[in-house]
């Protein structure tokens, strides 16, 4: 498989930011105003760079559901990381692009038989369980899966809280335990999440001790724990490195002391904000505007729309508790703000992006940027009334490309472990580029892929 022509790469002479890129596209659109992403494919792999520089002892396993962006996986896939995947939907996704089935957790503790059968088929074996009707239900289907005991956490500091859902406690831990060896399964770990947009280090190190003393009790009990599994919540916005700096650091402390030199136990994790999140930039238009008088102030009030809404990329206003922040991306001479509203382009009444907040004021035909939304946007995006929402635009520098381009010809097997070589690549590219490549000259390279150039 390769990258067909709705799914382009744009290779650039030097490295630009989202903004550069966004411009330059603008102006090359004339009066096809549709929304689109930019998106930064360095800024991915950097993002894994960091991930395996900063905790290596733990391996990644790409969340899938965050974003299903086939570019994504195929970059991931290279790179090395495994992957997380709750569905069938998304195992046949990414075992599609060749990831072998021993790199995929099925990591949905509540499964549709007939998902359980498929993942059977295919044979991913890893999957996680929290309850006893779901062994019960594994029993009879998969006998010989590899479970996974999901355990509670704290996550009262996350965005998107997952312990009301999902988890035993640890009473009911040693129970599920007891169970599965009395139903003659075999548990090989112990997962947790610790909420999606995790901001502090403390739920992880909890729940790393909880996770060993539950292994401890498996052990007691026969099983080959040989499986932790810290879950998701890494950070990922612009802004956000040093909270994952901190994250990691406890991370890695809590797990040698309760894990001291012990390669019997592999360690991963399921990252999925944190390698999209910040790569992500959304333009969009303003289609229409609305000039109010405020009944109380007498000051005016503006009420802006733009073509991309909640049903559509904006979706994380309602799902994941996101609040956006505009970029204008016009040259307004004046800094006064006024108050101001915005909404998509659908006609329901609950399309609000921002109720209430002080900008500048806009033009019919404006831009305005919005970072940091690659995480849980277009993964749950619809096109209500019709609208379509952003679609993504892929951008690379040429010295960044001559080291990944690979990750985009047919898909061959890839050991998961084998990615030292892709870090050190990448880190001595060197500051050379062609100079012969024409601005905005579209070529079909000779590995089959659409790549537009440019200065």
């Amino acid at each position: 498989m390769h990258i067909g022509k709705d799914k382009p790469i744009i290779v650039t002479k030097v490295q630009h930011t989202a903004e550069e890129f966004i411009q330059k596209k603008i102006e090359l659109l004339k009066d096809e105003a549709e929304p689109f992403f930019a998106v930064d494919l360095e800024d991915v792999c950097n993002k894994h760079i960091r991930w395996i520089t900063l905790m290596p002892r733990v391996i990644p396993h790409y969340a899938v559901k965050c974003n299903d962006d086939i570019n994504v996986i195929k970059l991931l896939a290279y790179l090395g990381a495994g992957f997380d995947c709750a569905s069938k939907g998304e195992i046949k996704k990414v075992m599609d692009l060749g990831v072998s089935a021993d790199r995929i957790i099925y990591a949905n503790p509540c499964k549709q038989s007939s998902y359980i059968r498929y993942a059977q088929e295919v044979g991913v074996e890893t999957m996680t369980f929290d309850n006893e009707q779901e062994l019960i239900k594994i029993k009879n289907i998969y006998p010989n899966a590899k479970l996974v005991l999901r355990i509670v956490t704290d996550d009262s500091n996350a965005v998107c809280r997952f312990s009301m859902k999902f988890g035993a406690d640890m009473n009911t831990a040693r129970i599920l335990m007891d169970k599965a060896r009395e139903y003659d399964l075999d548990i090989v770990g112990v997962s947790f999440h610790c909420g999606s947009g995790q901001m502090t280090s403390k739920a992880f190190v909890d729940a790393i001790q909880n996770a060993r003393a539950i292994m401890n009790y498996g052990i007691k009990l026969g099983f080959n724990m040989n499986l932790l599994d810290i879950g998701g919540g890494f950070p990922g916005n612009t802004g956000t490195e040093n909270y994952f700096a901190e994250i990691a650091t406890a991370v890695n402390r809590t797990i040698e002391e309760n894990f001291p030199n012990d390669d019997s136990v592999r360690i991963i994790a399921e990252p999925g904000r944190y390698y999209v999140a910040s790569a992500y930039t959304l333009a969009t238009n303003v289609i229409a505007s609305r000039e109010m008088i405020d009944a109380e102030t007498g000051d005016m009030k503006y009420m802006y729309y733009i073509n991309d809404g909640v049903y559509g990329s904006f979706n994380c206003v309602l799902y994941d508790h996101y609040v956006p922040e505009p970029y204008l991306l016009a040259n307004n001479e004046s800094n006064e703000k006024f108050t101001s509203s915005i909404w998509g382009p659908t006609c329901d009444g609950l399309d609000c992006i921002h109720s209430s907040i002080k900008i500048p004021k806009l033009n019919v035909d404006d831009w305005i940027l919005w970072k940091n939304m690659g995480a849980y946007t277009i993964s749950a995006a619809v096109e209500f009334n019709g609208i379509p929402f952003g679609k993504p635009l892929y951008f690379v520098s040429k010295q960044f490309w001559d080291s990944v381009k690979a990750a985009f010809q047919p898909i061959r097997k890839i050991n998961q472990y084998d990615t030292q070589s892709i870090r050190f690549t990448i880190n001595d590219c060197s500051n050379e580029v062609e100079e012969d490549l024409l601005p905005w000259l579209l070529e079909e390279s000779s590995e089959d892929i659409p790549i537009v150039t440019i200065q």
